[in-house]
């Protein structure tokens, strides 16, 4: 067993045994910026976003899966991780204090983020036929721009360390996570935090593009070493967590691809927009934290988990860690899903955690809760290691409060016969708020309470220590699902991690399995007529 399996123990009980440095204090006089900055880089504009599809037609903003072009581009980037207003509400959480203060201002993104701290940097390698001279871009999310950080195709070095079975495209989106963004806050816990950003990023960008009929499939396995040295960064500072390949409209055949590596690369040294396979971006990204701190825990788990493509999985691999049938008593029907009054951007544009403002004299509605369970049960990272029919992952448990139609009690959802089946009779409410740490939520407001497990060990057993990667994309996407479903609902929500991981084993009757809760995510109505900024009219 390698060095994962110990991280993922740690991380299981670290309610009951903290992990070091336990006694470590942020000092956020000195903590880092929320994106990465390039001094002197020019900063490309992207175009206006391309017009919202119109609800259930696939490709409506072109033809049906015909490629991304530069404005689809640009209004997925957007609706993820740009910044689309400026959360200022009253509520009850921790920086509350901090949220009046421009410089200090807590702005909103499509996706969810650990702490609300995006420590991924997105990058583009822009390669033959598309809109930009061939090169490496920086997504800059505060001033929807690309830097340009290197030019020259260097999509082939690209397929080259993805491998031969590695995705061959024109165009990748490849996702850096700057450790230091996550860490100076979260410390050890931090790797676990930013595995499941990836996944919710990436979650984001499939709820997006599925509407124009595009796909998202990330590879997770590649040469990460390699990349990281194109990219110019240090791997002990910055891990390579996934490469996205792009359908771009008009982009040539796999067959008609260029080779790639260093064979290629001499063969067309003489040409100045080519890059050869020593190619890596000269410019660094300027820190504004005065010391940076390093923990030996994350880099013992970032080593473990590094990536090589020839370490691949076959994607019948996770098969032996499939979740386990459905537990707990008869079936409990549920009703068919209610129907999002909205699409998909403007979910994203309404997305926020409700921090506090839950009220339990608001149940939801049995359709409601159908339309989260079922949306969430669906949810798979997607990548190269499974097979689109391939079992699920992961299972989905409700501890029900206040939801119209349905008993209080602890269920266990059965996705294929889209009912519930109870584990624990009586109400949860005591049981959740005593094993939640934080003062941001009292849980007993929460109409439901929906806890995804993942066999971690399993995965790990199965796939390797770089399986912990996936086992957080997994949940970080089920957890995105779950934000953007609740929105187009009209719902408030939240997630946190912030709980007794092991007192939730207990009490769902896993103890003895490989079943581990990772998260919690809270339902429900809010309080009406809150106190918020309007930003949009300031």
């Amino acid at each position: 067993m390698g060095y994962a399996h110990d991280y993922a123990n740690a991380i299981m009980h670290r309610g009951r045994v903290p992990m070091e440095p336990a006694d470590f204090v942020p000092d956020w006089t000195d903590r880092p910026r929320k994106a990465k900055f390039y001094p002197g880089a020019e900063t490309l504009p992207l175009p206006d976003p391309a017009a919202a599809p119109s609800p259930g037609a696939a490709g409506s903003a072109g033809a049906p899966g015909s490629g991304f072009t530069l404005p689809l581009l640009s209004g997925m980037l957007q609706d993820s991780y740009g910044l689309t207003g400026r959360r200022l509400g009253v509520q009850a959480n921790t920086d509350l204090a901090a949220l009046p203060h421009y410089t200090q201002a807590n702005w909103s993104r499509g996706t969810a983020s650990g702490g609300g701290l995006y420590p991924i940097g997105v990058h583009w390698a822009a390669g033959a036929g598309g809109p930009l001279t061939p090169g490496l871009y920086h997504y800059a999310p505060h001033q929807h721009g690309l830097r340009r950080l290197l030019t020259g195709d260097v999509t082939g070095d690209i397929r080259e360390a993805l491998g031969p079975d590695g995705p061959r495209a024109t165009q990748y989106l490849v996702l850096g996570v700057k450790y230091w963004q996550n860490a100076f806050k979260y410390n050890s816990f931090s790797f676990h935090a930013v595995s499941m950003d990836v996944g919710a990023l990436l979650q984001t960008w499939r709820l997006w593009a599925r509407p124009y009929g595009l796909r998202i499939a990330p590879a997770l396995w590649f040469d990460e070493e390699r990349l990281a040295r194109l990219l110019g960064v240090a791997p002990e500072e910055e891990g390579i967590f996934a490469v996205v390949p792009l359908e771009w409209a008009g982009a040539p055949a796999d067959s008609a691809l260029p080779a790639s590596g260093p064979a290629a690369a001499s063969a067309s040294a003489s040409a100045s927009a080519s890059a050869s396979a020593s190619a890596s971006v000269r410019r660094r990204d300027a820190e504004r934290s005065r010391t940076v701190l390093t923990f030996e825990t994350l880099r013992r788990v970032h080593d473990a988990t590094l990536g090589r493509a020839v370490d691949r999985p076959a994607p019948g691999a996770l098969d032996a860690a499939a979740a386990y049938p459905v537990r707990g008593a008869d079936p409990v029907a549920l009703p068919a899903p209610a129907a999002a009054p909205v699409g998909v951007r403007e979910a994203l544009r309404a997305r926020r955690s409700s921090f506090g403002r839950f009220d339990a004299t608001r149940p939801v509605t049995a359709e409601q809760l159908a339309a989260a369970l079922a949306d969430c049960a669906a949810t798979a990272p997607g990548s190269e290691a499974e097979r689109p029919d391939g079992p699920r992952l992961t299972s989905l448990y409700a501890f029900v409060s206040h939801v119209e139609g349905v008993d209080p009690g602890t269920y266990a959802y059965d996705p294929a016969a889209h009912a519930l089946r109870l584990v624990v009779p009586g109400p949860p409410g005591p049981f959740l708020q005593r094993n939640y740490f934080l003062s941001n939520y009292n849980l007993e407001q929460a109409a439901a309470v929906l806890v995804p497990t993942v066999r971690t060990t399993a995965v790990l057993d199965a796939v390797g220590d770089r399986g912990y990667r996936l086992v957080g994309a997994a949940v970080g996407a089920l957890a995105q699902t779950f934000y953007t479903t609740a929105a187009a609902h009209g719902l408030g929500a939240g997630v946190a991690l912030g709980f007794d991981n092991i007192s939730y084993v207990e009490e769902l009757g896993l103890t003895g399995t490989d079943e581990a809760p990772l998260l919690i995510m809270l339902l429900g109505h809010e309080r009406p007529r809150p106190a918020d900024f309007r930003h949009e009219i300031a």
